[in-house]
């Protein structure tokens, strides 16, 4: 059975966090509460925990995997970001907000897309997540919690322990999470398109 942390949504108990990524850099499989929904993460070097949520998620082999990141500066280490991505990277993160752009050679190719050498990147609004992110030192590899046959994901932790609590190795309780994953916004070629309509405001890239 997976551990369990009741961690403040708003203000993090910093011995929880570090516990926590302790249990990521021993190749844990953990679920957080993001901005969004709740998500499932490992380290991204970790191919044993990637393959777990794989399985978990039941996900395609082209699947479009995010990293997590801390900040428009730890982006630009992972993606090629244009001069126009840029500026719409700028005025949308830290917020619900998905972007796939190309990625570059510091992301492990199995997280990559394969015909597009894609990575999603997203930066989470949810104090939670960016103390993981600050004590990590590195992206999270990410994924929202939508299970095999599910319309709508888990708002509650507890409701998750009982699905999948077997299969992960600790669920943080953050309190309640929305329904609607990121939006995801397509910027591989510095035009923007929406891939997924969410919780994020989706109107300002179709009007782009």
């Amino acid at each position: 059975m997976s551990q369990y942390f009741e961690i403040h949504p708003e203000t993090p108990q910093k011995r929880l966090i570090h516990q926590a990524v302790k249990i990521l850099q021993e190749g844990g499989v953990i679920v957080y509460p993001t901005d969004s929904t709740y998500a499932l993460g490992c380290m991204m070097g970790e191919k044993s925990a990637v393959d777990r949520i794989r399985q978990i998620r039941q996900l395609s082999g082209d699947h479009n995997f995010t990293l997590a990141c801390r900040d428009l500066s730890e982006i630009g280490t992972y993606a090629r970001i244009e001069n126009s991505a840029y500026r719409l990277l700028k005025a949308f993160t830290p917020g619900p907000y998905t972007f796939v752009l190309k990625a570059t050679g510091e992301v492990p190719r199995r997280l990559q897309h394969p015909k597009r050498k894609s990575i999603g990147i997203r930066v989470p609004d949810h104090a939670i997540a960016r103390a993981l992110l600050e004590e990590l030192g590195e992206p999270l590899m990410s994924t929202s919690l939508l299970l095999p046959g599910q319309d709508l994901p888990f708002t509650e932790a507890p409701d998750i322990r009982d699905h999948i609590g077997k299969v992960v190795d600790l669920i943080i309780d953050g309190g309640a999470c929305g329904m609607e994953p990121s939006t995801v916004v397509d910027l591989y070629d510095g035009v923007p398109e929406v891939l997924r309509h969410g919780k994020g405001d989706a109107s300002v890239f179709e009007e782009s």
